[in-house]
């Protein structure tokens, strides 16, 4: 870093990337500083300065003491291991250490005493049990599908859909099953439908008799506003929907079709109109929120019509390494496997990451936005072409 933007960052004081410290000698607290830089953003630790942002220097032993500090403590403070950089830098005839920390790629991280911190502004947070299950998830350790649902049985199994998915995905098994052959608990725990005598969030999701009666956020909210924003005081349509898998991407593609227009396109009266909305888009897109959305954010998937677009917002930024570039091209990452497995035999799913490369083969102007920000992936429709509409 040069010695004008170091000056430049301790003028402007503490934030969410820069932090001071006049001396650190406890190696537990400088464990939670770098642990809250890593599962953050990264950022830089001076030492040397004070929390009013006066320059008061560390003596040469100093410096040798805390290389020493930093190098004990991410071997043995810190899991995973992380990799800072110290730098001595002189300011006013005065010696400083700079730490610099990079955003972990093994998030989450934690101290030795098991604490997982992130940066809130200039000052650190403990981790919500909530937001490290997403970190995990992200991290591949775990899948937000696999969880058990606290309270569930296979009395809250829908088996008639069970045995309908069976037939359709592997009757061979299903004969089998009928026969006694196999046994129906090991079956389902297989399956991933059934962890520990409960259902998991895809069992219910997928084949449970009232999914919302445990995942209550889990549905789709429909809504038709009459303009072009949220912040209209008018709504023409709205819909909660609620049920499995296959009932809310089924009255989600009703609601849509049925508050679109058609047109006439052949010469005939009494022929059928065409939807202005390819239907082919609207189903790829509603079955991507349902499979690839996080689901360790609790609300629902939300279906915006307005005047001139249709929104599908997914909960949830692409996780990992997905960018919009990729995703277009068609590079996929299974972030809830259980559902992307079994869904290629409830709905209309292929699971080849081919789906958003087929929306723009068909309509190209569709456009994609991964809010970091507020959590969520928006795809956005535009109307055109009918009645003067653009």
């Amino acid at each position: 870093m040069h010695k004008s933007e170091l000056i430049e960052r301790i003028e402007n004081g503490e934030d969410t990337y820069t932090q001071f410290k006049a001396d650190i000698t406890n190696s537990e607290k400088l464990a939670e500083e770098l642990v809250a830089f890593s599962n953050a953003k990264g950022g830089i630790l001076i030492i040397g300065v004070s929390d009013d942002n006066a320059i008061v220097g560390i003596s040469d032993d100093s410096i040798r003491r805390l290389n020493q500090l930093v190098g004990n403590v991410i071997n043995s403070n810190i899991n995973p291991p992380i990799y800072p950089t110290t730098e001595i830098k002189k300011i006013d005839n005065k010696k400083i250490l700079v730490v610099t920390i990079e955003e972990g790629n093994n998030k989450p991280y934690s101290t030795n005493k098991g604490i997982y911190l992130t940066k809130a502004g200039s000052d650190k947070r403990k981790i919500s049990p909530q937001e490290l299950k997403r970190l995990f998830a992200e991290s591949k350790n775990l899948y937000a599908d696999e969880d058990i649902v606290s309270g569930s049985s296979i009395n809250n199994l829908n088996m008639q859909l069970y045995y309908q998915y069976l037939a359709k995905a592997n009757s061979d098994v299903l004969d089998k099953l009928q026969k006694g052959e196999i046994d129906l608990h090991i079956l389902l725990e297989n399956e991933m439908i059934m962890k520990n005598t409960q259902l998991t969030l895809a069992g219910n999701l997928i084949f449970g008799i009232n999914p919302q009666k445990f995942n209550k956020t889990f549905y789709v909210n429909c809504c038709y506003f009459d303009g072009d924003d949220v912040t209209v005081d008018k709504f023409i349509s709205k819909k909660r929907v609620l049920g499995t898998f296959e009932k809310l991407y089924d009255e989600s593609m009703s609601f849509v079709k049925s508050n679109l227009r058609y047109r006439q396109v052949e010469q005939n009266f009494n022929s059928n109109g065409v939807i202005e909305i390819d239907e082919r888009v609207l189903g790829e897109l509603i079955v991507n929120a349902l499979i690839h959305r996080d689901y360790y954010i609790n609300t629902p998937i939300k279906i915006f019509i307005f005047h001139n677009r249709v929104e599908i917002i997914s909960p949830g930024k692409l996780t990992n390494s997905l960018t919009i570039e990729n995703i277009k091209s068609g590079r996929s990452i299974c972030r809830n496997p259980t559902l992307d497995s079994i869904c290629e035999n409830i709905l209309t799913y292929s699971g080849y990451g081919s789906g958003i490369k087929r929306v723009l083969g068909i309509n190209p102007d569709v456009e994609f936005i991964n809010d970091k920000e507020l959590e969520q992936f928006k795809c956005i429709i535009p109307r055109s072409g009918f009645d003067g509409i653009q």
